[in-house]
């Protein structure tokens, strides 16, 4: 029996609804047929947009979406995405495929897609190839609201009413694809370019976030911060990004396929993905030495598993499937995500539709939820609530000793009408495990319960959609402030109490 500790007196942090955020760039059929098919398309739109995923997203709770990238944003020129469609400019994307972007997906239409979710809106902009004038120009072009060439500009364009920009990235991977830059020459570039974001009279500032770090590079983290520190007046940035990929074999070359794996890979994939905690512990301990009072956020604005391709796709793509596996990685991180809280302020899973480990696939008319959308959705309880004291006994569990992982993953939080909700992992592949969960001083009146479970290579197609998805789960017992349940082998749950 493994005990999980619950003290729902003790608050830690407060779990900002931004960690469930997600990711969308010009990269294969994110944009293009997985969110935008265009006015005149014969798929259900509105305005262009999706209809089947933009309900999909709502239901999900989607709280904020970042775009336009990723690698295209350092090669992504505002300007050419405004006006008529027939007369903006083509571009050949040459990070993603190699395929033409006619640029119909341009801001006016991003905004349009984020008023229809009901979801912030998180640019990130040009610093490898462009300009500070052109920086600060979009930002004047979305947000001023008044006389100005950029504001005339967007009113000509059908918008007179400025949009709400929540926040803003200063380049994006700037030490390698957005310009193989040194930390602290960024640095500098980033002071530079977050002068001129400018606040026109916002009530709600835009959150300026600065290119963080690859993984484990530790040296960027202090550089940048060191070269952007102002002693007499703070950092000049609300957040700092990370990135971090889940790569089953750590090899670049061939990552392995998404749905043909064995238990080994199973838990290398797993515990590379633990990894994620001594990125955040490593880099959260840099930015204590500059901000001990955790005003800047770590933002970890791309997280996910990445495999090679679908055989027969394009490998620019980046068309991966989506198993019992991805359900898993997705609950181990945003259960590391609410328990460090107080320093991981947003994350967004890289990407929505069609790319790497995405919520949702489509094909022509058609859609499917994935595993991972199904965690999200189970999850999105945890959003703008209070995280709780809590723990878990675990054992250590997997084929190599290299790779073991414990076999029990979870986080507690309290939301606003006082429901405590209880997220937890199975990690074994092959074994349940009994459960006894112990609320501090604190009598249970009620549980329910959903649960996501299949075997390991599990996962959702267009002519079988629903193979996985979540389900009520009715075996959980109540004996004062006490309850008990047995946990299925590679499962996800989610536990709502009421105390």
């Amino acid at each position: 029996m493994y005990k999980l500790y619950v003290n729902p007196n003790v608050k830690k942090g407060h779990i900002n609804k931004e960690l469930y955020g997600n990711f969308s760039e010009h990269l294969g059929r994110c944009i293009y047929e997985g969110l935008y098919v265009g006015e005149n398309s014969d798929i259900p739109n509105v305005n262009g947009m999706r209809t089947d995923v933009v309900e999909a997203l709502k239901e999900m709770k989607l709280p904020v979406l970042r775009w336009p990238g990723g690698c295209f944003a350092d090669e992504y020129h505002w300007k050419d995405g405004i006006g008529p469609k027939e007369s903006r400019k083509k571009m050949i994307n040459t990070h993603w495929g190699g395929v033409v972007e006619d640029n119909s997906f341009g801001t006016h239409e991003f905004m349009e897609l984020c008023r229809q979710i009901g979801c912030e809106t998180y640019i990130n902009g040009n610093v490898g190839s462009g300009t500070v004038q052109e920086m600060s120009e979009w930002v004047e072009y979305m947000t001023f609201k008044g006389v100005s060439p950029m504001a005339d500009l967007r009113a000509k364009n059908g918008h007179e009413e400025p949009w709400t920009v929540d926040y803003f990235g200063v380049g994006n991977e700037n030490w390698g694809c957005g310009g193989n830059m040194r930390p602290e020459y960024y640095g500098d570039l980033y002071r530079r370019y977050q002068t001129y974001i400018r606040n026109y009279g916002a009530v709600k500032p835009v959150k300026k976030i600065a290119c963080g770090a690859n993984a484990g590079d530790f040296h960027w983290t202090e550089k940048v911060l060191e070269t952007c520190f102002d002693h007499s007046s703070g950092c000049l940035m609300d957040g700092l990004s990370l990135h971090y990929y889940t790569i089953p074999n750590g090899r670049w070359e061939v990552k392995g396929s998404s749905t043909d794996f064995d238990e080994k890979s199973w838990y290398q994939t797993l515990s590379r993905t633990l990894y994620m905690e001594t990125l955040i512990k490593g880099h959260g301990a840099i930015m204590d030495q500059y901000d001990p009072d955790k005003k800047i956020g770590m933002m970890i604005d791309e997280w996910g598993t990445w495999y090679d391709v679908e055989p027969g796709t394009n490998p620019g793509f980046l068309y991966q499937q989506n198993t019992m596996r991805d359900a898993l990685v997705a609950a181990i991180n945003l259960n590391l995500f609410n328990k460090h809280c107080d320093r991981v302020k947003m994350a967004n899973i890289a990407q929505l539709v069609n790319v790497l480990q995405s919520v949702i696939l489509t094909e022509g008319e058609k859609m499917v939820k994935t595993p991972t959308y199904h965690v999200f959705n189970m999850y999105k309880f945890h959003q703008d609530g209070e995280l709780l004291e809590s723990s878990i006994d675990t054992t250590r569990i997997g084929v190599e000793d290299e790779f073991k992982v414990p076999n029990l993953t979870e986080s507690v939080s309290v939301d606003a009408a006082g429901k405590i909700h209880v997220t937890l992992g199975n990690l074994s592949a092959t074994e349940s495990y009994d459960i006894e969960g112990i609320f501090a001083e604190t009598p249970v009146k009620t549980v329910k319960a959903d649960i996501l479970t299949e075997k390991m290579q599990a996962h959702n197609t267009f002519d079988a959609p629903d193979t996985v998805k979540s389900v009520s789960f009715d075996g959980i017992k109540v004996n004062g402030n006490k309850i008990s349940l047995s946990m299925p082998a590679c499962s996800v749950m989610h536990i709502e109490v009421t105390v």
